[in-house]
């Protein structure tokens, strides 16, 4: 199932790049927690719980104020993982569907 985040990327008339308005990450009660540790990045976590780093960008959304111009998450904070993917990933393309 592909879906990356700049399938919400648009266009205007002119060609120029429009900014993205990615959906919202429903909370699931599969959902994990955790804290982060000293070092921690949101591609590294993708990378841990999806087993794919490109998909740091639903750890951001799911947790506001992250991955607003680095991937560095800070240490000791409580993060929501949306989680098992493949229940998210095919809720994000049935809301793209319906649009």
């Amino acid at each position: 199932m592909a879906f990356d985040r700049y399938q919400f990327t648009k266009k205007d008339e002119q060609s120029r790049w429009l900014t993205s308005k990615l959906p919202n990450i429903p909370i699931l009660t599969t959902d994990r927690f955790i804290f982060s540790r000293e070092g921690d990045r949101l591609d590294i976590i993708s990378n841990e719980f999806y087993q794919d780093p490109r998909y740091w960008w639903i750890i951001a959304e799911a947790n506001p104020g992250l991955g607003k111009g680095t991937l560095a998450v800070p240490p000791g904070r409580q993060l929501r993982i949306p989680f098992p993917i493949s229940n998210l990933l095919e809720l994000l393309e049935q809301a793209e569907r319906s649009k």
